[in-house]
C-alpha cells in the first residue's frame, strides 16, 4: 500500500454485505444503524430529482456556483466564504493538505474519519477524550493541555456516537484563545437539534473556524453526496489548492437547488425533524428505564449511545440483532470506546418502540 494510504476502517455495519450474509434484501432490515433522518426526505425532493434526471446527461456546473450562492443566500453568509462537495467527507480528508497540518488533537471518542484524515497524509495526531463517568461531555477547558505545539482540532458537535454537544459559548471562547491553531467543526448532526441557530459556528466570523454542514443526514439524501465547507476566505482559498472539477454531480445540485429555494417548506420540515426526534428519543429512553444492565447514555443526537453493562457483549448483541432483521451499530471499533458499547439511530414510532421492547426483553 502506497505510503500515507490508509484502509477504510471504523466504518458503521454494510447493510448490504450483511443482507447477503444472512441472505435477505437491504430493504428487509430495520437499520436503526445510520444516522439519517428518521422521518424521511423532504415532500416533493424524491419527484424533483424524477424530473431532472436528464441532468445526468450532461455536465454539471463545474465549480456549483448557482448553488453556492442559493446556500450563501439561505444562511446569510458570504458566497466566497463556501466551498460545496461531495459530501464533508470530501474536505475532512483534504483538510490536513489544504492546512498544512503536522499534529492534531481529536476530541473523542468520535468518528473514525478524522483519523484516517490524519494517517492517510501523516499528521501526527492524538485524542482528547471524554469518558462515560462524564457521560461523555466534553472537558473543553481542560482542552488547554493538549494544545501545546498543536496546529489543528477536529471537533464533531453534537458528537457521534457519543451525541455530546458544546454550546458555542464554549467553543467560541476556546477558539479565540487560540488564533493559531485552526478548529474544523463538524456541525452534521446540529440541524437535528432545536439549538441550531444558537450553537452554529456558521457565522461566527473567527479566521481559524472551518464548519462543515452535511445535506446527507438531515435531507436523508447520504447516496447523492452533498456536504459544505464554510470557512473564511483566506481559507477557502487553500481548499481551493485540492479542489477537484465537478466535485457535486448533476443531481446533488439539483436537490440543492430544491432544498434552498423553498424555505418554507424547509423550516417546517426541520422543526418537525426536530420535534420528532426529541419526542422518539425521549420515549425510547424511558422504555429502557429500569433495565439495569444498560447504561443509556444521555444524547443531543438522533442517536443514542448506550452501554451493556453485564452479560453479553455489543458484537453478540449486533449479530443477534440482525438475524432478526434490526441492525445497530457496534461501537467496540470507535476508539475511546470498549466492545460493550452500541449505537441506536431513531426510525420511526413504531420501529423505536418495536426495537426498544426486544432490548427489555433481552436484558431484563
Amino acid at each position: 500500500m502506497p505510503k500515507g494510504r490508509t484502509m477504510i476502517r471504523g466504518h458503521g455495519g454494510n447493510i448490504y454485505a450483511m443482507a447477503k450474509a444472512i441472505g435477505c434484501k437491504p430493504g428487509d432490515f430495520v437499520d436503526m444503524s445510520s444516522n439519517t433522518n428518521p422521518i424521511g426526505t423532504m415532500t416533493g425532493l424524491l419527484d424533483y430529482l424524477g424530473e431532472n434526471l436528464g441532468a445526468i446527461s450532461v455536465h454539471p456546473e463545474v465549480d456549483s456556483r448557482s448553488l453556492v450562492e442559493a446556500f450563501a443566500t439561505h444562511y446569510n453568509i458570504e458566497a466566497e466564504c463556501v466551498l460545496p462537495g461531495n459530501g464533508t467527507t470530501q474536505f475532512i480528508f483534504a483538510a490536513p493538505l489544504a492546512l498544512g497540518s503536522k499534529k492534531a488533537i481529536i476530541f473523542g471518542p468520535t468518528y473514525s474519519d478524522y483519523e484516517g484524515a490524519c494517517k492517510m497524509h501523516n499528521v501526527d495526531y492524538g485524542y482528547a477524550m471524554a469518558n462515560e463517568f462524564n457521560l461523555f461531555q466534553p472537558d473543553v477547558p481542560g482542552l488547554e493541555k493538549y494544545l501545546n505545539k498543536i496546529d489543528t482540532v477536529f471537533i464533531c458537535n453534537p458528537n457521534n456516537p457519543t451525541g455530546s454537544l458544546i454550546s458555542r459559548v464554549n467553543l467560541s471562547k476556546i477558539c479565540m484563545e487560540h488564533p493559531d491553531i485552526y478548529f474544523l467543526i463538524d456541525e452534521s448532526y446540529l440541524p437535528f437539534t432545536d439549538h441550531y441557530e444558537e450553537n452554529t459556528m456558521i457565522r461566527c466570523g473567527l479566521k481559524n473556524v472551518i464548519v462543515l454542514h452535511s445535506f446527507s443526514k438531515i435531507f436523508k439524501i447520504p447516496g447523492l453526496r452533498l456536504g459544505f465547507l464554510i470557512a473564511p476566505k483566506a481559507i477557502i482559498e487553500r481548499f481551493g489548492y485540492y479542489y477537484e472539477p465537478w466535485s457535486v454531480n448533476g443531481l446533488a445540485q439539483a436537490a440543492g437547488h430544491y432544498l434552498m429555494n423553498n424555505n418554507r417548506m424547509l423550516y417546517n420540515f426541520l422543526r418537525d425533524t426536530q420535534s420528532f426526534v426529541a419526542k422518539e428519543k425521549q420515549l425510547f429512553i424511558e422504555r429502557l428505564e429500569g433495565v439495569s444492565k444498560l447504561s443509556v447514555f444521555p444524547s443531543e443526537a438522533p442517536f443514542i449511545l448506550v452501554k451493556i453493562e453485564q452479560g453479553s457483549d455489543a458484537e453478540r448483541l449486533c449479530n443477534d440483532m440482525a438475524d432478526n432483521r434490526i441492525l445497530l451499530r457496534n461501537c467496540g471499533n470507535f476508539e475511546g470506546l470498549s466492545g460493550q458499547f452500541f449505537r441506536i439511530s431513531l426510525r420511526g414510532s413504531k420501529q423505536n418502540a418495536m426495537v426498544a421492547e426486544k432490548l427489555r426483553g433481552i436484558f431484563a
